[in-house]
């Protein structure tokens, strides 16, 4: 019951029947930090729905990573939507940031739910804007950004998907996720702290605002 309570939280903006039905059809699953959901080339047969916790989307190519977007609490990711609704691969990797509770909604259900809820639909689309201005976002500051700008702006997001003033974070892993080298990352926030735009410290970092 405490379950199906959160579920209820998170998907408040969705009519009563609707809700009813997932809770019925879908499977809640509660998921360490740091487990990879999704990996590019797999079909979707779920469609994930955050109850709690952090998911990151992202592209890969070797040891190198994009990072597309965030899945917080009550929000769903759009490319495994379109994966299923296109019976198509995943072309992103989703991992989990910290224990994350999921609810997992089976894709013949999906296709109805779609059809028969309004609610539903304008939450899909909703994320389909909200994500599509992420990562049109994205490209912008790859193509034309510089790096530090780049970082600070990573920074920033870290700072508010995680709800914390400081990271705790090591510089390969922002490397690996802005798509560069450890050390040009390092370099870049020695940078950032000379110009005091960034402090560095026991706790971490943060960005000064």
């Amino acid at each position: 019951m405490e379950d199906h309570a959160l579920a209820r939280r998170a998907l408040g903006a969705l009519d009563g029947q609707l809700i009813g039905a997932m809770l019925e059809k879908g499977r809640q699953v509660v998921v360490p930090g740091g487990v990879e959901l999704l990996s590019e080339g797999a079909y979707v047969k779920e469609l994930p729905i955050v109850l709690d916790g952090l998911v990151r989307v992202y592209i890969g190519h070797e040891e190198k990573e994009l990072l597309l977007y965030y899945i917080q609490p009550a929000e769903s990711c759009v490319m495994s939507f379109s994966a299923v609704l296109g019976r198509s691969p995943s072309r992103i990797n989703a991992v989990t940031e910290r224990e994350t509770r999921l609810l997992l909604l089976p894709e013949g259900e999906v296709r109805g739910w779609l059809r028969d809820h309004p609610s539903f639909a304008e939450l899909m689309f909703r994320l389909y804007h909200e994500r599509y201005e992420d990562m049109l976002h994205t490209v912008e500051q790859v193509a034309f950004g510089d790096l530090p700008t780049r970082l600070v702006e990573h920074l920033e997001r870290l700072m508010l998907v995680n709800g914390t003033e400081w990271l705790d974070i090591r510089h390969s892993r922002l490397a690996q996720e802005l798509g560069s080298a450890r050390e040009v990352i390092t370099r870049t926030l020695r940078k950032l702290e000379r110009d005091g735009r960034l402090e560095i410290g026991p706790k971490g970092l943060r960005v000064k605002r």
